[in-house]
């Protein structure tokens, strides 16, 4: 099976991920980026909905099984890629021009949450799957474009919590903090997003020039400020 897949209906196309538990690493982002160029010449589809093809994972963040070794080698450049590619990923997604919707169908972890972050707009199965930043307990700071993406979605004061203590969150708990848009069983959880995105039939242009204006902080701090942090080399993994 492909890593990605999509299928169109009408204005919606639904991508999805189909690579185990859709670990971050290039092979992974270069896939991602094939498939959304594919999508974006889709001239029909306005709206974007990417869903895991996993029984209970949605993503599982950096692929740290293939990371570590290229840090304990010294392989500067290839972490450095590394990235600038995962940053240039969350910000395509960010401001791909149409509405954006994450159906997450299972746990979304470190990187994987940060990744639903970059959406729109989010729904989540609330049968099983847990959101959660486990960062404090691997030693993995985050880069200014991580935080930048979670205080999008997240409250102030819930992110604190999530960051400093690395607690999970259920679809429940993220539906109460406004994380999602709905908290669904996984019976009713792909009904529900393509009523939702089938409703959002937008312009593009407009959609692409709102995103561009609304989200300008963040492809800053992904591309400025966070610059310096990645040439630094000093990832703590």
């Amino acid at each position: 099976m492909a890593a990605f897949s999509y299928d169109v209906d009408g204005s919606v196309s639904v991508m999805r991920m189909n690579d185990g538990e859709n670990r971050f690493n290039p092979s992974f982002m270069k896939a991602f980026n094939k498939v959304l160029d594919q999508i974006e010449k889709e001239k029909s589809v306005r709206t974007l909905v990417v869903r895991s093809s996993h029984h209970k994972i949605f993503s599982n963040g950096i692929d740290l099984e293939w990371l570590a070794p290229v840090l304990r080698r010294g392989d500067a450049d290839a972490a450095r890629r590394f990235f600038y590619d995962m940053n240039q990923l969350f910000k395509r997604i960010l401001l791909y021009p149409m509405t954006t919707i994450a159906a997450v169908s299972g746990h979304a972890f470190a990187a994987g949450a940060i990744l639903c972050c970059a959406f729109d707009f989010r729904f989540m199965r609330s049968d099983r799957g847990f959101f959660c930043l486990p960062e404090v307990d691997l030693g993995i700071p985050f880069l200014p474009g991580m935080n930048a993406l979670l205080r999008k979605v997240i409250p102030t004061h819930k992110l604190v919590e999530m960051q400093l203590t690395g607690s999970r969150l259920t679809a429940y708990d993220c539906e109460e903090h406004h994380i999602i848009v709905k908290a669904c069983h996984m019976n009713r959880l792909m009904d529900e997003v393509l009523d939702f995105a089938g409703e959002l039939n937008k312009d593009r242009a407009v959609t692409a020039e709102l995103k561009s204006r609304l989200y300008a902080d963040i492809v800053h701090t992904l591309t400025v400020t966070d610059k310096p942090y990645i040439e630094s080399g000093k990832y703590n993994i």
